[in-house]
């Protein structure tokens, strides 16, 4: 799933990064079908309005790019499109393929994603796309029942996608796996250097087990970025987390790890590689 996040990166990168030579790796390339080298899970680190932008651009692409189903879980109502994708209006035809789901309680949200295994949520087709926006909202505040909420629906979420992706299977062996990815931001005051945080959280602790990549987001508060002006600049590192795979190893390490975010006055997002 990190590797919608880099296509989403891609093709919304700066104009003056386009020349760059990369690893192919094309929003439609991006869930090769069969493709098992790629990784399933991934974690968005950091601030919530960003990271609400980056799942509604993943989410748009996976439905309008490669025409998949995708489930999206937030506590609150969209009122509008990331400015970007307002600038590239997809067709609503892409944007039916989005199931937008509001559960309020951890309860509501474990109840609907435990009912995406029944036959009315996988017929005639599953999800392939599941994402889960701002998961501390679903969590009560304390640390210790937080720990086992978060590894109980992480578990469930994984678990999930497994089942789902054994049904996509079936119906098509050629077919991508179905991919996980949610958001979190941390209660943890931390500066990040390298995409890793310098004070342990408990429940990113638990929920780096079960998600395989994390993505994070970090404001850029150097000479550079306050040049820019009225622009923010933000840092996004993508590492790997808990669960790791050999076939993984070669692809992770030709995938950019470090990228630039700028965000202008009207909220427009452009990407480059670090």
């Amino acid at each position: 799933m990190a590797d919608i996040l880099t296509s989403v990166f891609r093709t919304f990168m700066s104009q003056t990064n386009k020349d760059v030579t990369v690893v192919p790796h094309s929003a439609c390339s991006a869930l090769l079908p069969g493709d098992s080298s790629v990784s399933s899970s991934v974690l968005l680190l950091g601030d919530s309005s960003i990271s609400r932008s980056l799942l509604l651009l993943s989410a748009v692409m996976a439905a309008s790019e490669l025409g998949v189903r995708v489930v999206f879980f937030t506590q609150t109502q969209i009122q509008s499109l990331p400015v970007s994708l307002q600038k590239c209006m997809p067709s609503p035809e892409s944007l039916k393929k989005i199931k937008f789901s509001y559960p309020r309680t951890l309860g509501d949200l474990l109840q609907q994603v435990a009912g995406l295994h029944e036959s009315q949520n996988t017929s005639p087709t599953p999800p392939s796309l599941i994402i889960v926006d701002r998961l501390e909202g679903f969590l009560g505040g304390n640390h210790s029942e937080d720990q086992s909420s978060a590894a109980h629906l992480s578990a469930l979420l994984c678990d999930t996608s497994s089942f789902l992706t054994h049904i996509l299977k079936q119906r098509s062996p050629s077919s991508a796996p179905c991919r996980l990815i949610a958001s979190f931001r941390s209660d943890v005051d931390s500066e990040h250097a390298g995409g890793e945080s310098s004070a342990p959280d408990p429940i990113l602790d638990v929920l780096d087990r079960y998600f395989q990549m994390r993505c994070t987001l970090d404001r850029d508060r150097s000479y550079e970025a306050a040049a820019a002006g009225l622009k923010e600049l933000w840092n996004v590192y993508l590492s790997a987390t808990g669960i790791t795979e050999d076939a993984c190893t070669k692809e992770r390490e030709d995938r950019p790890k470090e990228w630039k975010l700028s965000i202008s006055p009207d909220g427009s997002m452009e990407f480059k590689m670090a």
